[in-house]
């Protein structure tokens, strides 16, 4: 295949490393003599012909990608549908990779991500356009088929895990004459991993958190407010970590916004937290507090794991050498290899076996109660949280993160209209 041009794009909800594996990217890229160009707002950029020209950012600045949290070009969630179901959108990308002369595709992003670089792979092979696609994995819901573990996750279990473990300090102090119970919400639409997380800042069961409400378990009003009381009777509080994804039996999810579906057909979730403090409240008549860390889950960089940056760095860099090697329609996944020291390599995947699957928690991952992780979870979970990847911070005591030039590529077709 000729050299060309390598085209990077990120996709879906950032992390607090997908720049480290943009950095990685374009770092691996350059030493190879490779041109990077980044789509502006992920697949939605590159179908609108807006391109980023890397080069024109020095290399301290792509070195300092890798401790910036965010998404340095743009993301988006745009899900591309079949080829005949899109085929005008597909056409416009193959007219847009055509013109730019772009050899190689790297979609960094979780599950609809792999499934667009294996369609966009697709479409190259039914026009005949040589084009090798690579998905770059990054989810910080651990949900990605094949690999170990995702970049991001590693980093926002750690703050997940700390964050409980810090807040618990707060409600024991504060038991006697104030908040009984405390309620954490997590991420974790269908997957419970991220609240399986905050099970690694307690070891005993009197420890926080008490309890862990899953996605994978039925969620049962009458079983966990009684669980509640008996903890607070026991301990004098309780803390409480709830997956934004729990479910009733029937199948509804607790904490349905109620604000319709994203462009990816996901339900709009966020509230269960407030949700279970107002029935914990109404019933059992104790003081509760809730939150509702959101976005800063995935945005924390200031805590990152070093074990979730080293991987994010490891599968970008991996991404061009499969690229340039023409591994077509894959993506390198994380293989652990041992538990105890804690070893890992990447490996190609086919995107077939990723795209369209997802990874759940484990039934032999949550206690017999339903209600705490078990210790083969946290054999599995503690390594990724382990070590510390600290960016550096200035005299006004804040991190210092680059903001990119972001220098756009000229444009060569009418614009889009689709």
């Amino acid at each position: 295949m000729a050299p060309g041009t390598l085209l990077y794009a990120q996709s879906g909800g950032v992390t607090a490393v997908i720049n480290a594996s943009a950095s990685a990217v374009i770092t691996e890229a350059r030493a190879r003599k490779i041109k990077v160009l980044a789509a502006r707002n992920g697949i939605l950029g590159a179908l609108r012909e807006e391109l980023i020209d890397t080069s024109k950012e020095s290399a301290a600045a792509i070195r300092a990608l890798a401790h910036t949290p965010g998404g340095a070009f743009g993301s988006c969630r745009v899900k591309l549908k079949s080829l005949e179901a899109d085929r005008a959108k597909y056409e416009r990308l193959l007219a847009v990779l055509k013109a730019h002369d772009v050899r190689y595709f790297l979609y960094n992003g979780g599950n609809d991500s792999a499934d667009t670089a294996w369609k966009v792979s697709q479409l190259a092979q039914a026009f005949d356009y040589p084009l090798t696609c690579i998905g770059v994995p990054k989810t910080v819901d651990n949900d990605l088929a094949v690999t170990d573990t995702c970049p991001g996750f590693g980093s926002a279990a750690k703050y997940t895990a700390v964050s409980v473990r810090e807040a618990a300090l707060d409600v024991a102090a504060m038991a006697e004459t104030s908040t009984k119970v405390f309620v954490y919400e997590a991420m974790g639409r269908h997957a419970g991993w991220l609240a399986a997380a905050a099970g690694l800042a307690g070891q005993s069961p009197d420890e926080a958190p008490h309890i862990i409400l899953f996605p994978e378990r039925a969620y049962d009003e009458t079983q966990f407010l009684a669980q509640v009381k008996k903890v607070v009777d026991r301990v004098g509080w309780c803390v409480v970590v709830a997956s934004e994804g729990i479910q009733h039996a029937d199948g509804r999810f607790v904490a349905d916004a109620g604000g319709g579906k994203d462009s990816f057909g996901h339900t709009q979730l966020g509230g269960v937290a407030s949700y279970l403090a107002g029935r914990v409240k109404d019933q059992l008549g104790l003081k509760v507090h809730w939150t509702l860390p959101d976005y800063l889950q995935r945005s924390a960089r200031h805590i990152a794991s070093k074990t979730d940056w080293e991987q994010a760095q490891a599968v970008g860099k991996a991404a061009v050498q499969f690229a340039l090697k023409g591994q077509n329609a894959v993506m390198p996944v994380i293989v652990r290899t041992s538990d105890a020291p804690f070893r890992w390599k990447i490996e190609a995947a086919p995107l077939s076996r990723v795209a369209n699957h997802e990874k759940k928690f484990p039934p032999t991952f949550i206690r017999k109660d339903g209600y705490g992780i078990t210790d083969k979870a946290r054999a599995y979970l503690q390594p990724l949280i382990r070590g510390e990847a600290y960016p550096p911070y200035g005299n006004d005591g804040l991190p210092k993160y680059v903001a990119l030039k972001n220098v756009a590529v000229k444009k060569k077709l009418p614009a889009w209209e689709g």
